[in-house]
């Protein structure tokens, strides 16, 4: 059974029906620089607890694991 996640409204604005953002996005949503979240991502291959998606050179957010971050909630991997 899997549970309905609500999006913040900003976050939703941000993805506009998307099921991944770039992230200059994720890093907009979290109220972080991206900076941040690349490095994150470098040192440790994931960030907040979220694994992105490589495509070419982009890395892709899943915005429902975001969307559980910023609702207080553990990143799920499966969502």
């Amino acid at each position: 059974m899997q549970t309905q996640l609500s999006l913040p409204p900003a976050l939703a604005a941000i993805a506009a029906g998307r099921d991944h953002i770039l992230t200059e996005e994720f890093a907009k949503a979290a109220n972080r620089r991206s900076q941040t979240i690349r490095k994150n991502y470098c040192t440790t291959g994931e960030c907040f607890g979220i694994r992105p998606l490589k495509f070419g050179n982009r890395l892709l957010w899943p915005v429902g694991q975001i969307a559980a971050l910023l609702n207080g909630e553990t990143p799920s991997r499966a969502a």
